[in-house]
């Protein structure tokens, strides 16, 4: 009898890491794997449009826990969570990232005595101001099979005290989905939308709290953003956090008015991937994209103090700049002069095959 999956999501990073495994354990017949959407991001953009663009199937089931803060929206998931489990529960919880949801349905699952599986396991910024943070430390500690996607987390994971048995190196499924991806998004020729070519543009992605929160650094943040579009074109899909803190500080018209900007509502995942690989300088705080960009070999500033995928630093073509505009400025002049290398750097396990081997292991496993 094949081995139910309990397979959580429920933010947009979530969707991207779950489409690749989903696709592997349907191949698998010894796996039964069920989508579980908690309802963590609920606008369109951020949720069905992933679903439609990278083809993940429908949901078994949703949560529609919704918006709220850390703690109500976590207690919201646990409580939802814990009632489908007692339905039926699974042989298996597998949960990817470092959302809420999956922190939330891991509490669950461990008090429950079903085995969980994390995925991009070991990562680490060692800020734990970043609620992101506590949740990959907490859901580590929880899980009885922890898949990495670089040899620091392995570091990472056996100081903490993981045993080296529940650790498997399996790559990265964040770049199983962008290489699926790439050859649908150079379909949606998105630059020619905005009126840009390839490699005469920035693109830019700003939505942690530490960026957006306070109106100094929001201000800030603006300052940057100015000054990249004074340098060449620069786009901006406008996350809703975001969008929602100009508006608070009373900055969205100055955001506007910046000449050579372009601000958009967020993208679809195909639009925005076909956005990047064709860019000629990125400027995020997302930890995804740093990945993204390494792969593409796409020049990559981190306006970040930390990051928790430093191989994207040391092998890839990522840099940390902080906040301070001056300083994030003068690197993104030092990154515009600087010709991009003539092939992305090749990194083990980053091939396109991660989700394969993730099931592997847990069709093995469960099959014992």
């Amino acid at each position: 009898m094949a081995a139910r999956i309990h397979c959580i999501v429920g933010a947009r990073p979530n969707f991207v890491k779950i489409a690749p495994l989903m696709r592997a354990f349907a191949q698998h017949a010894a796996l039964a794997p069920e989508l579980i959407h908690t309802g963590q991001h609920y606008d369109v953009e951020m949720s069905r449009a992933f679903f439609e663009d990278l083809e993940i199937p429908e949901p078994d089931r949703n949560l529609g826990v919704g918006s709220g803060s850390h703690a109500v929206q976590t207690a919201r998931i646990m409580e939802r969570y814990e009632a489908l489990l007692r339905e039926a529960p699974p042989r298996l919880l597998l949960v990817v990232g470092d959302v809420n949801s999956t922190i939330a349905c891991s509490l669950v699952a461990a008090k429950a005595g079903v085995a969980i599986a994390h995925v991009e396991a070991g990562l680490r910024s060692f800020d734990r101001s970043m609620p992101e943070e506590i949740n990959r430390i907490l859901t580590d500690q929880l899980s009885d099979f922890l898949f990495i996607t670089s040899p620091e987390a392995r570091e990472n994971l056996m100081r903490e005290g993981i045993a080296a048995e529940r650790i498997h190196f399996t790559g990265n499924v964040m770049i199983d989905a962008l290489f699926d991806s790439l050859p649908l998004a150079a379909r949606r020729e998105t630059p020619r939308r905005f009126g840009l070519t390839g490699r005469a543009y920035a693109v830019a992605t700003i939505h942690r709290p530490s960026n957006v929160d306070q109106a100094e650094n929001l201000n800030g943040v603006l300052r940057i953003l100015e000054g990249i579009a004074a340098e060449l074109p620069l786009v901006v899909p406008l996350h809703p956090r975001t969008e929602r803190r100009l508006v608070d500080f009373g900055l969205e018209e100055r955001l506007r008015a910046v000449p050579g900007l372009i601000a958009t509502p967020p993208l679809r995942y195909l639009e925005f991937q076909d956005l990047v690989r064709q860019a000629r300088l990125v400027l995020t705080d997302s930890g995804g994209i740093q990945e993204e960009t390494t792969v593409l070999g796409i020049p990559c500033l981190t306006l970040r103090p930390n990051t928790e995928r430093p191989i994207t630093i040391t092998a890839g073509t990522n840099r940390l700049v902080g906040t301070e505009p001056e300083a994030v400025l003068a690197a993104a002049r030092q990154a515009l002069a600087t010709p991009p290398p003539e092939q992305p750097p090749m990194l083990e396990g980053w091939d396109g095959r991660a989700a394969q081997r993730i099931t592997a292991v847990l069709a093995a496993a469960l099959a014992a």
